[in-house]
């Protein structure tokens, strides 16, 4: 696949994605307004994590990873009649593991909240709202999965928009559950575990249209023993580590965090929000129109194709990651009061989020470039490597975590306040959860190191002539951008105590001289569009 597809399927993935990242920040806002940062939206934040995560693994991470290589493959190299079978031989057996999984999860609901939320065991009324609303959202992992399934499909026969487009519907019956569903239940909350059920039904439907014009729609049949089946369940098994480190991390990330105030599980989730629009609608994008082009450069032994293409994707994400990263340290306070700093979220929360919000955007180029490295990887049917890399990263964090923690602990306590003990302590002191965001980026980094030195020991990828010039503009671009959004933040200064309609224009202002000041920059020092189609 030559690059113009990769840049065509690219625009075509990261415009659909941005219409659901904007709507996904609708949504957050439609529920710091209606919900705050109470007990509620905790116990939601953590219910609906668990099965997200298992989402990713099944999902968007080891599952496609694996499934689109495969897929690939079939696809270039043998009749359409075989790759129709694939295609209902995964489903069957994808769905059948899931229905199993799925059961479990519903039945063991309680187990699961105690095991990833062990500080709420002290709140009964948050520790049942968990337990309710795990029973909601747990089915959502069948059936986005087999969305999952259509949407690699898809992709391997480059039609990216849809894919892309499918996460729309979990945010607009998210927003509807919050402002129309909420107000007439009796728990509101539950509101939001009815909306993420009745969205993965809805995005699988939206799917199938388009999986069936390409004539793959097929009853869904067991194919444990098929040879195609066999390949993809060998690579998702270490995938499912290597691919999804960041979510296991997360989920202990929870663990950790149910133990600090009440609060902390939505201040992180809000931060993470803002890392949704450069991660979601470049890095994953990034990551998921490269691998098919990758796969195809492997199969028909490429080896320049494949160099190329990598280093293609490696300069996009820098001219996109770097910038967000220094966007998102300077606009953090502007960017979380005036999008969740309304109805019941105060001006606490908004210092609490700002906080880990400033933090996480530290890790913004790793956690895109990972992004864009695995697929280097998966395409050659190499999981190993990444099951290495992901290791040492997940227990760095482990270890990170504690540490950071216990450190910001002792700096922001007296010697009096930390004689109730080590628990009960970091329960009442707010702010805690920004060391599990430090601890994120950390390990996330080093996850990227290891990723890099493996790639260029293994001889795949021989950087391209002009990285030079290419840090050069990028330098001179983003410190231009840097000094516009100083200048702004020295002329407003004070955020939270405005109104909000005075801090919508100010932050359209801000990001719009910003991103202006840095495409001009980046065109000033000689930089084309045409670099993007690559030579």
């Amino acid at each position: 696949m030559k690059t113009p597809s990769m840049l065509r399927g690219l625009l075509s993935f990261s415009s659909m994605t941005m219409v659901s990242r904007v709507l996904g920040l609708a949504r957050d806002v439609a529920m710091s307004h209606v919900f705050g940062a109470s007990a509620a939206t905790d116990a939601f934040v953590i219910a609906f994590r668990i099965p997200n995560f298992m989402r990713r693994l099944f999902a968007e991470g080891s599952f496609s990873t694996a499934f689109v290589p495969v897929f690939t493959e079939v696809k270039e190299t043998r009749s359409h009649a075989e790759l129709k079978e694939l295609t209902a031989r995964v489903a069957g057996t994808l769905g059948g593991v899931l229905l199993v999984v799925v059961a479990l999860g519903v039945l063991f609901s309680p187990q699961l909240a105690l095991v990833f939320a062990p500080g709420a065991v002290a709140e009964p009324h948050k520790f049942a709202l968990i337990v309710d609303l795990l029973r909601l959202t747990f089915p959502f992992l069948l059936f986005v999965s087999l969305t999952a399934l259509a949407g690699g499909a898809l992709n391997s026969f480059h039609r990216f928009g849809l894919p892309a487009m499918a996460p729309v519907i979990l945010n607009v019956c998210m927003i509807i559950g919050a402002l129309w569903v909420a107000p007439r239940l009796a728990v509101p909350i539950m509101s939001l575990g009815w909306a993420v059920l009745v969205a993965g039904v809805l995005q699988l439907l939206f799917l199938l249209p388009a999986v069936r014009e390409l004539d793959l729609l097929a009853l869904p049949r067991w194919g444990w023993h098929q040879p195609g089946v066999r390949r993809i369940m060998k690579l998702m098994v270490p995938t499912l580590f290597g691919a999804s480190v960041g979510q296991i991390n997360l989920l202990l990330d929870t663990v950790l965090i149910t133990l600090l105030v009440t609060g902390s599980q939505t201040w992180m989730y809000q931060s993470t929000r803002f890392l949704e629009l450069p991660l979601g609608v470049f890095g994953v994008a990034l990551g998921t129109v490269i691998l098919p082009a990758l796969s195809r450069h492997h199969v028909g032994t490429d080896r320049a194709g494949f160099s190329r293409a990598l280093d293609w994707g490696v300069r996009t994400t820098l001219l996109i990651a770097v910038p967000a990263m220094l966007a998102l340290l300077l606009l953090a306070e502007p960017l979380v009061s005036t999008f969740f700093q309304n109805g019941q979220y105060t001006m606490f929360d908004t210092r609490m989020t700002t906080l880990s919000t400033m933090a996480l955007s530290c890790g913004v180029p790793s956690y895109a470039l990972v992004k864009v490295l695995l697929p280097a990887f998966y395409a050659r049917q190499d999981t190993r490597t990444p099951v290495r890399a992901a290791v040492v990263s997940l227990i760095s964090n482990m270890v990170f975590n504690v540490l950071i923690v216990w450190l910001l602990y002792v700096l922001w306590t007296t010697p009096v306040q930390r004689q109730a003990g080590w628990l009960q302590g970091i329960a009442s002191v707010p702010g805690l959860h920004v060391g599990l965001a430090v601890a994120s980026v950390l390990s996330n980094y080093l996850q990227f190191a290891q990723l890099w030195y493996w790639l260029r020991r293994a001889g795949v990828y021989d950087p391209r002539p002009g990285w030079l010039r290419h840090w050069l503009r990028l330098g001179i671009a983003c410190a231009a951008m840097v000094a516009v959004l100083l200048a702004g933040r020295w002329l407003w200064p004070h955020w939270m105590v405005v109104p909000v309609a005075t801090r919508v224009w100010h932050l359209a202002v801000l990001v719009g001289a910003g991103g202006l000041t840095y495409v001009a920059a980046l065109f000033a020092m000689g930089f084309r569009l045409g670099e993007l189609r690559g030579a």
